[in-house]
């Protein structure tokens, strides 16, 4: 099962700026009439609750929006970028990474449609209209479109039910489930037959829930070995667990005991979560007959058992009934982080600029500049001139001067390098 994948996202470029001029005889205010770019689109994530993996994103490795149109004459608009829609089952936590690889939690999907920007588009640039002053009558340039936002995220399932089936492989959960919901799991005489979580909808009176049967583990599973944590990740945000353990095993009190071991390795707190234990196939004779001696092995006052057989039904509705009075009766959640909190982190109102010298080149750190110089069009004289303006005015070009900066010196702002004049 695909559940936990890599991906870069680029919202769309802005649309550049156009040069225009109105000229037509008799026609009253003329002059510059270039209209702004279209802003580019965004990339959305939104839930969808019929999809059960992530392996739609496997393999690929870049998701980009659509780019704004140019502007146009008479001062109008270019075309909006559409936005990219990408679906994601419910459950999937967003994350993004960061340069020093630390994830950045950004939102938890955990409703059906809830849609969420993870990558904005770039704005429109300016058409040459946008720039007439009194002094600058004719403008003869624009500015170019913004780049859109590339972010690299980390995107993370982990199944929302109400109810986990946990146990090792050939136990019976498959045929529990088909027998509690009208989910149909695939059921077979071998381990490991569910290769991934499956999740059903169990009725209990005017009472639901969505039960997940988790693929079964082995010894190391914290550890990764056989389905390692592709077990162990979706009972995370499980509220209340059935721990199902075969009646043929000569010893169910171990099996009892390995499994809840394998979760205290992952996760202290999971092996905290409220349990109902159950003991599976007493249809088999031999089962049955050793029902007495089971219970006395598993029998304790803070974890109820019950002896079901899920290939006939017989105790899986007083099963059920007891997991819905458990939910009912209002049992701590998880005990785990079930959902990334969001990081806010608050910029301040004005940017301040500060000159660093590396070797022959002087760096410009000032967010809101860098993103006026990528929107230039340095190659054009008349551009040149207004952005030496705008340094002027934000404090750069003093700031430069300050540190030394002569005619002729490299500027670095952002990724932009130009030659000082």
């Amino acid at each position: 099962m695909v559940d936990r994948v890599e991906t870069v996202v680029n919202g769309g470029k802005g649309g550049d700026g156009m040069v225009s001029f109105r000229r037509e005889k008799f026609v009253p205010l003329g002059g510059p009439d270039g209209g702004d770019g279209g802003r580019g689109g965004n990339v959305v994530i939104i839930g969808d609750l019929r999809l059960s993996t992530l392996g739609w994103f496997w393999g690929k490795r870049m998701f980009r929006a659509e780019g704004g149109g140019r502007g146009a004459r008479n001062r109008r608009h270019g075309k909006r970028g559409q936005d990219l829609e990408l679906l994601v089952p419910v459950g999937t936590l967003i994350f993004r990474k960061e340069r020093d690889g630390s994830e950045l939690p950004i939102a938890d999907i955990s409703t059906q449609g809830q849609a969420v920007v993870v990558a904005r588009g770039g704005c429109g640039g300016f058409g040459n209209a946008h720039f007439t002053t009194a002094t600058q009558q004719a403008p003869r340039f624009a500015q170019r479109g913004e780049a859109g936002e590339e972010v690299a995220l980390i995107l993370d399932l982990k199944l929302i039910a109400e109810v986990g089936i946990i146990g090792y492989p050939s136990v019976g959960k498959s045929t529990l489930l088909a027998s509690a919901s009208a989910a149909r799991p695939k059921v077979a005489d071998y381990p490991f037959t569910t290769q991934e979580p499956v999740l059903g909808v169990v009725e209990v009176g005017y009472r639901s829930f969505v039960m997940a049967e988790i693929p079964g583990l082995i010894e190391g599973a914290h550890r990764g070995l056989g389905l390692g944590h592709d077990f162990l990740r979706h009972i995370e945000r499980t509220r209340v667990l059935i721990h199902l353990l075969d009646g043929c095993s000569q010893v169910p009190a171990a099996d009892m005991r390995g499994v809840n071991e394998e979760l205290a390795l992952f996760k202290a707190d999971l092996a905290r979560k409220p349990q109902l234990l159950v003991v599976n196939k007493i249809d088999l004779p031999q089962v049955r007959d050793r029902m007495a001696e089971i219970a006395g092995e598993l029998e304790s006052p803070d974890t109820p058992l019950f002896f079901v057989s899920a290939a006939t039904g017989e105790g899986v509705s007083r099963l059920m009934a007891a997991v819905a009075g458990t939910l009912a009766a209002g049992v701590e959640g998880t005990g785990v982080d079930e959902s990334p909190q969001q990081v806010f982190r608050p910029q301040p109102k004005f940017d301040t600029v500060a000159v660093y010298q590396e070797g022959d080149i002087f760096t410009v750190s000032a967010p809101k500049l860098e993103r006026i110089v990528s929107m230039t069009d340095l190659t054009d004289s008349q551009a040149r001139r207004y952005l030496r303006r705008q340094l002027s005015r934000l404090g750069v070009t003093r700031a430069l001067k300050k540190a030394g900066v002569k005619a002729g010196d490299r500027v670095r702002f952002g990724e932009v390098e130009m030659e000082w004049e």
